[in-house]
């Protein structure tokens, strides 16, 4: 008759094996996300105005045209 000690350390034994990718899979998705953002943040940069200084140096926001 099996000891019945070495059939549970083989049924824990089974069960704390590794089941997959899934912890690969995991990283490789966290990673993909944070690399998307980055990438989107550094291309939208590009297309940020920066209206806070004119042409003629300090703006304050008045018409020009207004006193010709």
């Amino acid at each position: 008759m099996p000891d019945t000690a070495d059939a549970a350390a083989a049924l824990l034994a089974a069960a704390a094996a590794p089941q997959g990718l899934g912890d690969t899979l995991r990283i490789v998705l966290l990673v993909s996300l944070v690399g998307g953002a980055l990438l989107a943040w550094f291309l939208l940069r590009g297309y940020r105005t920066d209206d806070t200084t004119g042409a003629g140096g300090d703006d304050d926001g008045a018409d020009r045209d207004a006193n010709a």
